[in-house]
């Protein structure tokens, strides 16, 4: 929303002129003069009162007409994790089996106050779960492999087989004997210039990718985990790693047709729905009732529109390439202003 409150004002325009870091990501201010928005620590030169506006979210600035400045990408900094969390998480990545404490933080100068206050705003969980949940999904692909659950669990620095075999089970819904054939769905957090998108892998491609401010995305991620009867724990794999470099390449204009695979459980109706999703070509557009008449069943208009609404991996099955068909903008889950972006980004780079 705009913010109208003059104290509150104030306070923002002091921040901006003085480029305070703490508050990135708390206001987004828009620039009359301009039509763009910044974050408060943008290097640009600093626009009088009288000429700026400030909102709560960068969604409310783009309702509002104005565009990301090319100077400090409001959309992808504001939401980036900060350098204390990300050498938070490099640290558990480099080292997976062993907890990370408080006191490690400090030694390295980091905040544990900061590194939880993060994890809780942007992944709803504890630093420490989050560290549990890396850990667990390293030790469940060492099971997989046929490493003997002892070994597994010692090196992953428990020091009883109860206690793993608890958190495992907490975890992953079944004791670590009884897990080596089960499938886990592996949640990642990547920046794009639109904001934050959480992604979602299994073993055999991409399941879920949606930006993390998506109405009803509690709602997908249990409706995932039940069709695919799979946990969702933190984690990477190979397609993680490739989705992410794909759709960087997407947001840079370089990449126009997505290669990583994909898993889209569902109805033999919708994933023919999604299917033909993936025939629009980059940079066009087509309508309900042009997708109706491509699956034989042009009159299944409004049943193609509630499979597109079911479409978990947004981007990648292009569902905001469909409009209505007197040429407006129809619903988007990631919000139409995020679909009138992609749209014409498509357009600016569909010859380069």
């Amino acid at each position: 929303m705009r913010i109208t409150e003059h104290k509150t004002i104030d306070k923002y325009y002091e921040a901006l002129l003085e480029r305070k870091q703490n508050f990135v990501g708390i206001f987004f201010v828009g620039v009359k003069t301009t039509s763009v928005f910044c974050i408060a620590t943008c290097r640009a030169r600093k626009p009088k009162k009288e000429n700026v506006e400030f909102f709560t979210t960068f969604k409310d600035a783009l309702d509002n007409g104005y565009r990301p400045c090319k100077v400090c990408k409001p959309t992808e900094n504001a939401n980036e994790a900060p350098e204390q969390v990300q050498t938070a998480i490099q640290l558990i990545k480099e080292n997976p089996k062993s907890k990370v404490t408080d006191s490690q933080l400090r030694q390295m100068n980091i905040s544990p106050e900061v590194i939880r206050r993060w994890f809780n705003k942007n992944y709803g969980i504890t630093f420490q779960a989050y560290q549990r949940m890396y850990r667990i999904n390293v030790a469940f692909q060492e099971l997989k492999n046929g490493k003997r659950t002892t070994a597994t669990a010692f090196d992953a620095g428990y020091e009883s087989l109860s206690g793993f075999g608890y958190t495992f089970k907490k975890l992953m819904g079944n004791p670590p004997t009884k897990s080596t054939t089960e499938n886990v769905i592996l949640i990642s957090r990547l920046t794009t210039p639109l904001g934050p998108m959480f992604v979602c892998t299994t073993e055999n491609g991409v399941c879920l990718l949606e930006f993390v401010d998506r109405k009803m995305l509690e709602t997908e991620f249990k409706d995932l985990q039940k069709k695919l009867k799979s946990t969702i724990i933190v984690g990477e794999n190979e397609h993680t790693k490739q989705a992410k470099r794909e759709i960087t390449e997407y947001f840079d204009g370089t990449r126009k047709i997505f290669n990583v695979k994909l898993e889209t459980p569902g109805t033999d109706f919708q994933n023919l729905v999604w299917s033909y999703l993936q025939k629009i070509e980059y940079g066009t557009t087509s309508t309900y009732q042009q997708q109706a008449k491509n699956i034989n069943n042009p009159k299944a208009v409004r049943a193609v529109a509630s499979a597109n609404g079911f479409n978990r991996i947004s981007i990648i099955i292009p569902c905001h390439r469909v409009i209505g068909k007197d040429g407006k903008l129809t619903g988007y889950g990631g919000g139409l202003e995020r679909k009138r972006w992609l749209l014409e980004h498509e357009l600016k780079n569909i010859d380069e």
